[in-house]
């Protein structure tokens, strides 16, 4: 394994984000580093790729910054880059929750480290909440835990009012890295919900420190894997082809750009239908060719890394 994969974010006042965003995409093509990274005046969330010395170098960067040195940094073990381009944007929130009044910083949930949430995961007054879009828990989620169907995190609120039945229980929160619970939590105690908690480090740290027992079928990522083992204790699969029906928890993009579906397909249908998820899509005179991972980059458009990058000298 030559590369890593940092996955983090970090609830922190940045009062010029965009001259942040300059100086910290100017780094990141000095490392070599490849991913997505939001910055906004309400703090930092990124996942990004590079060689082991390289991201080793970019957490050490962002540790000596007083704001960052908090970060708890998920990493993984990779082949290669985990994504095909650098992008550093500057967004309202780190996370699009349209929440912005809310700030972790005052108020969220109670922190349960990974090896506590182990051990009262399962206790009869414990509700474990899923805060993730359909698409993802439909691929994996904690056995037991209580899902939303919802296309987007911006969603959430107007959820909750299915979770009046658990307002006398004690409610943790999970999500892939942990940022979505910084701000559900804090929503659900704004809501009136007195017991409440999160995993912290969500599902990726759990899988790593503690086996991820009782998660059950794969987690989905915002990168080029689009699905990992978290499971090392008992895995079990629990997602189904969209196209055969049989369980399945390879995860593809849609070939149709028009489309674009997240969704589990079987190696075999993903062959026979060319990457696409029914056969009208696959008749798109737009579909994208498809080379058996089910992941396309957005259209590059020329891309170039230094685009939006003010380099000095």
């Amino acid at each position: 394994m030559t590369h890593r994969i940092l996955l983090y974010y970090c609830y922190t006042p940045l009062a010029d984000p965009a001259q942040f965003r300059e100086e910290h995409h100017l780094f990141c093509l000095a490392h070599r580093l490849r991913g997505r990274i939001i910055v906004a005046a309400e703090g930092l969330n990124g996942t990004v790729s590079g060689l082991a010395a390289d991201c080793e170098r970019y957490v050490a960067h962002l540790k000596a910054d007083p704001r960052f040195a908090a970060i708890d940094f998920k990493v993984e073990e990779h082949d290669g880059h985990a994504f095909r381009k650098l992008h550093v944007r500057v967004k309202p929130e780190i996370v699009h929750a349209d929440l912005p009044h809310l700030d972790p910083n005052r108020r969220t949930g109670v922190y349960l480290a990974p090896a506590e949430f182990k051990r009262v995961k399962n206790g009869e007054d414990v509700i474990i909440l899923d805060v993730r879009s359909t698409y993802e828990h439909r691929l994996g989620r904690f056995k037991n835990a209580v899902t939303l169907d919802m296309e987007h995190f911006r969603e959430f609120p107007e959820k909750v009012r299915e979770l009046e039945p658990f307002r006398d229980k004690k409610i943790i929160t999970y999500c892939t890295g942990g940022i979505k619970c910084e701000k559900a939590s804090a929503y659900l105690l704004e809501q009136g919900f007195e017991n409440v908690y999160q995993l912290h480090g969500g599902i990726i740290k759990y899988g790593l420190t503690e086996g991820g027992e009782d998660f059950e079928g794969q987690c989905y990522v915002f990168d080029d894997r689009l699905a990992v083992p978290v499971n090392r204790v008992n895995p079990t699969v629990v997602s189904r082809c969209h196209a055969c029906d049989t369980a399945s928890d390879r995860m593809i993009n849609c070939a149709n750009p028009h489309c674009n579906a997240h969704l589990p397909l079987c190696e075999n249908c993903g062959w026979e239908l060319e990457g696409a998820c029914s056969p009208p899509c696959q008749s798109d005179p737009d579909k994208r060719p498809y080379d058996g991972t089910g992941h396309y980059a957005r259209d590059s458009n020329g891309y170039n890394p230094y685009l939006n990058a003010q380099r000095k000298g």
